[in-house]
């Protein structure tokens, strides 16, 4: 069979004949090998692939889309040799005669076969071979993969493939999006290209240009070295119209479309494309999950590596030197290019994960002075000192039932000095500061997000409809087979019931009435809330086990501090005894964070399933649903442990001779003696650093690596093919790539950080810092995945984050919150205060310790709780951490009016300081504007600019085409002066509304002279003549 051209079979000659056997030509469109039946092009080694692999054979067309799929090994099963016959469904070029005829061929030869349906054109696209063992499968695959391909040579695609002649492994097909292509699908997704108007920036005049100088040059180390094309001067720009071609800086038809919006249109007709004989199908999205592909990508712009002239760097290899290595972390990002190269989607995630650093850098700073507020007055603080009195002789109760003794205050002195690092008044301010911190960060970045809008031509530009999800449409497309199916089986039964009873004339009645309904347009079948029941009974189901799993995880690390505690109290090694709450909430952390992070794993896996069930309709829609889903669950998962030191251990344990117990065995445990906020502390610390050091880095590094030897073993054979390869091609390097999954992840981690640093932020100053360091890394990692691990994304246009904005606006309202209750609930700094300037007798806090320490008669232990033995002699009172009235009081053991006192103050206090912050809040969106001066000016004369540009194509025309009616009417004018003279023309009448000219004209017509008429032109049309000649062979096709 040849291997480059494509057979249509011989019928008689027509006149669609020939526009068919045009489109089929091998210079036109060049695709697939033998093993599909579409044309191919000769093997590797014959060409020397220009551009390292970029381009197609010809060295001149780019390869703008690789679609691969596996040649499978064969089994025993052997398909006779028949010809494959394509059916393609007639557009309207294509007469009935042909179906009919393509009916009787099918008929010979496939015998049996369904007839050819009306419309349906088959065309013979080359014999199979008939020594090749085929698998059915691989047959039906091959067929759909015949059809889709048509399908995009339908559409305008050009396509080329290799001929492959090993028995299995990937073949490439690679795609390319000729002018007219491009020019058709820009406009069709109003895609905005530069015009040939430009104007300069406006630059600050006075005090602030001489500001903005300074600042340049001092940052000039930390830019990144990137070629910059225009600089001060920006060029208008205009969605894409076929109709204004000379309005745009069209300099290099094959440069214009810049690799990454070439790989968008081309990506936008693959997502569109139908497969329908074949299968019910649309979009490629549909045909890798169906395997008939393994994978669709567009292609890097070359080898990362630089090679040769620093001059001579794609963009690739810039990002490589300039963004994604480690040694360039004190480097800006060049954001523009990577927008350039990845899209706006990808853009935006690394510019607001580069504002979110960099504001990292004040909080830092803030938070290393509150630590060091705290390391200066470690030796001045009074209830710190009067813990590690040995003169004051607090005897504190028993920690434990029986086993425990009692035990001196001054002990857990360590404790109480460490807690006022992070405990202390400055605390205050700084959660203050931090819930401000937030509000400015989402401020700043909304004017950030505008300003690149504006730069990357994104404003006005309206959402783009997007096209129903493929599963979606397989659930459509079953729905309404199976409503057709009922009609047509209740209709069977019917006739079968009414047969022998009903009359001619009632069944001509009953025909008539069914042709009507059938001429009837059927509505559009969609999925109501009925079909999605189960799956939102599924959700919500799954979603609350879920919860109950995250708190049985909790409760099951709490029971093994309970019991674990209890076990070494009743240890009779000393320093055993005296390290049992460093050792039990050390390894109740670490224990802890391996259940977060194993349970994030499953929980990102079940969003995705549960996501699934709901059916969604759009990408936007299934995108925001899995977004919520994972978020919850992992915001979950991450912060229980961490609300339940916060707010819930040691409030429920009960006093001495009255204590709560789990399992009727273990006590209910307390906070230390300093309070629950170092053990606060110590949660978040290291769950904050765990997380990232292990699930944000290590497993980021680590799995792909894995990911990537797994299959480099799977696809061994091709491996060494390609070592064998003097030049691999870019597409197999390409290939060997990992797929990229979507931003979600790269989100939700930094997201789950922002609540770590704003949160709980009362009680780990440092956390800022740590997140700062954190993402630092972060950001060159992702950068090295993108540039150098990853398959080059399809460039996705958005104008901004999309519901992660709502999130962080969520959480910085919710931290407010969360801070209020931390300072005045979990520390003692409200106590501190009350006692201080109401309870304190000389205003200091001189005997705060007392203050805050009840009294109890061990004589009321219950029997069997008491101290089996003690070491400190006759012991008739000990004292615990409560306000309760003493034993000697009437209401003994009852809570105190300190108690209330002191809640009091702390409702009072969340109350103020919530209403504080959220006024400040308000105060600080008010005063920063969402949108920047410059930018407002600037949209106006860019509106200015476009309407001054268009009235001057509008002039220009109405200028062309009045030259043109005086050159008729000069060439008119003796033949008028004729007609008057020889005829003796009436003048015209005094109303009349007809031009003298028209008037003259048609008296002319009636005397038989030849009539010279006057043409309406467009000015585009002669500015595009010269663009139109070089294009009259291409051919465009709507899809």
């Amino acid at each position: 069979m040849p291997s480059n051209i494509l057979e249509p079979i011989t019928l008689k000659e027509e006149p669609w004949l020939e526009e068919t056997q045009r489109l089929l030509e091998p210079n036109n469109m060049q695709i697939s090998p033998s093993e599909d039946k579409i044309p191919v092009v000769g093997s590797p080694e014959s060409h020397r692939y220009s551009g390292e692999g970029l381009f197609f054979s010809d060295g001149q067309r780019k390869v703008d889309y690789v679609l691969v799929f596996h040649h499978r090994r064969h089994g025993s099963i052997r398909i006779s040799s028949t010809h494959d016959q394509l059916s393609v469904v007639s557009n309207g070029n294509f007469p009935s005669s042909v179906a009919s005829e393509g009916a009787e061929r099918r008929g010979m030869g496939v015998p049996g076969g369904p007839p050819a349906s009306v419309g349906e054109v088959l065309m013979e696209l080359g014999a199979a071979e008939s020594q090749e063992n085929v698998e059915p499968v691989d047959q039906e695959m091959r067929l759909i993969r015949q059809e889709f391909e048509a399908s995009l040579m339908e559409a305008g695609l050009e396509i080329e493939r290799d001929k492959e002649v090993k028995p299995h492994g990937p073949s490439f097909t690679r795609l390319h999006a000729p002018w007219p292509v491009l020019c058709r699908e820009a406009e069709f997704l109003k895609i905005k290209v530069p015009t040939k108007t430009s104007y300069d920036l406006k630059e600050e005049s006075g005090f602030s240009t001489s500001m903005s100088t300074v600042w340049r040059k001092l940052n000039q180390p930390f830019q990144p070295r990137v070629p910059h094309e225009h600089g001060r001067i920006k060029l208008l720009s205009h969605c894409f119209s076929r109709d204004k071609l000379h309005l745009y800086n069209i300099t290099s038809k094959d440069t214009f479309f810049d690799n990454s919006t070439r790989g968008r249109i081309v990506y936008e007709i693959l997502r569109r494309t139908v497969c329908v004989r074949t299968c019910q199908t649309i979009g490629i999205s549909s045909l890798i999950a169906k395997g008939v592909y393994d994978a669709a990508f567009p292609l890097h712009d070359g080898d990362y590596k630089v090679i040769g002239h620093l001059e001579e760097r794609n963009d690739r290899q810039v990002l490589h030197e300039e963004w994604a290595r480690y040694s360039a972390f004190y480097k800006y990002q060049p954001i523009d290019l990577v927008r350039k190269y990845f899209g706006e989607k990808i853009g935006l995630y690394f510019a607001w994960l580069g504002v979110y650093t960099q504001l990292l850098i004040p909080a830092s700073i803030v938070g290393i002075i509150v630590f060091g507020y705290g390391v200066a007055t470690l030796d001045t603080n009074i209830p710190s000192l009067e813990m590690c009195d040995d003169r004051l002789n607090f005897t504190m109760c028993p920690l434990c039932d029986g086993a425990c003794d009692y035990w001196r205050l001054s002990t857990a002195c360590g404790t109480a000095r460490a807690s006022h690092l992070f405990d202390n008044p400055a605390t205050v301010f700084f959660a203050i500061f931090m819930s401000l911190w937030a509000v400015l960060f989402l401020e700043h970045w909304k004017r950030r997000q505008i300003s690149l809008s504006f730069s990357w031509d994104l404003t006005g530009i309206e959402d783009d409809e997007e096209q129903p999800r493929p599963k979606y449409e397989n659930i459509v497309l079953q729905k309404r087979q199976r409503k057709q199916q009922k009609k047509k089986k209740k209709k069977n039964e019917q006739e079968k019931q009414e047969d022998g009873t009903v009359t001619g004339k009632d069944r001509w009645r009953q025909k008539l009435l069914s042709a009507m309904s059938a001429g009837k347009p059927s509505a559009v079948e969609k999925l109501t809330w009925k079909d999605r029941l189960p799956g939102y009974c599924i959700n919500v189901s799954s979603i609350l086990f879920m919860f109950g799993l995250t708190f049985s995880a909790v409760f099951g690390v709490i029971v093994y501090r309970i019991t674990v505690s209890a076990l070494m109290a009743m240890s009779s090694d000393p320093e055993v005894k005296s390290n049992v709450r460093v050792t039990v909430t050390a390894t109740a952390v670490m224990i802890n964070l391996v259940v977060i992070l194993i349970l994030d794993e499953i929980y990102g896996a079940v969003a995705v399933w549960l996501t699934e069930l709901e059916i969604p309709k759009t990408e936007t829609n299934y995108e925001e649903r899995l977004i919520l889903k994972a978020f919850l669950l992992k915001f979950m998962n991450a912060y229980a442990p961490i609300f339940y030191v916060a707010f819930f251990k040691g409030r429920f344990a009960g006093r001495p001779g009255s204590y709560v117990y789990v399992f009727n065995d273990y006590r209910m445990e307390e906070c230390a003696p300093g309070g629950c906020l170092i053990e606060l502390c110590i949660q978040l610390s290291i769950i904050m650093l765990g997380k990232q050091l292990i699930q944000n880095n290590i497993f980021e590094i680590g799995i792909p690596k894995l990911k990537k030897l797994v299959r480099t073993l799977r696809d061994k054979g091709t491996v060494v093919e390609q070592k064998q390869e003097d030049h691999p091609r870019q597409w197999t390097l390409d290939y060997a790539l990992a797929p990229f999954e979507g931003l979600t992840p790269e989100y939700m981690e930094m997201i789950i950080q922002f609540g770590f640093v704003s949160l709980f932020v009362a009680s780990f100053p440092l956390a800022p810092l740590f997140a700062l360091l954190n993402n630092v890394i972060e950001i060159r990692l992702d950068a090295k995945k993108f540039v150098t691990e990853l398959r080059r994304p399809v460039a996705a246009r958005a104008k901004d984050i999309g519901v992660w904005y709502n999130i962080l606006s969520g959480m910085g309202k919710f931290s407010v919150i969360i801070n209020a209750f931390v300072i005045s609930f979990t520390s003692d700094f409200i106590p501190r205060l009350v006692y201080q300037y109401v309870y304190s007798p000389t205003g200091t806090m001189h005997g705060f310790i007392d203050h805050t320490l009840s009294y109890f008669n061990v004589s009321n232990f219950k029997s069997g709780t008491a101290p089996e033995s003690t070491e400190h002699g006759d012991i008739s009172v000990c004292r615990y951490k409560d306000y309760r009235e003493p034993p000697w009081s009437p209401d003994a053991y009852q809570f105190s009016k300190h108690y209330w006192c002191v809640l009091a103050a702390r409702l009072a206090f969340v109350i103020l300081f919530q209403n504080l912050v959220m006024f400040l809040s308000l105060v600080v969106a008010w005063v920063i504007p969402d949108v920047p001066k410059t930018i407002v000016e600037q949209l106006k004369r860019e509106k200015k600019l476009l309407v001054d540009l268009f009235l001057q194509e509008e002039k220009e025309k109405f200028q062309l085409i009045q030259s043109l009616f005086n050159k008729d009417g000069a060439n008119l004018q003796s033949c008028s002066t004729m007609l008057q003279s020889g005829q003796g023309l009436a003048p015209l009448g005094r109303y009349s509304t007809l031009p003298p000219l028209n008037t003259q004209a048609s008296a002319r017509d009636a005397e038989g002279f030849p009539r010279a008429r006057c043409r309406a032109a467009s000015f585009s049309q002669f500015s595009r003549k010269a663009a139109s000649s070089e294009n009259d062979n291409s051919v465009h096709t709507a899809v």
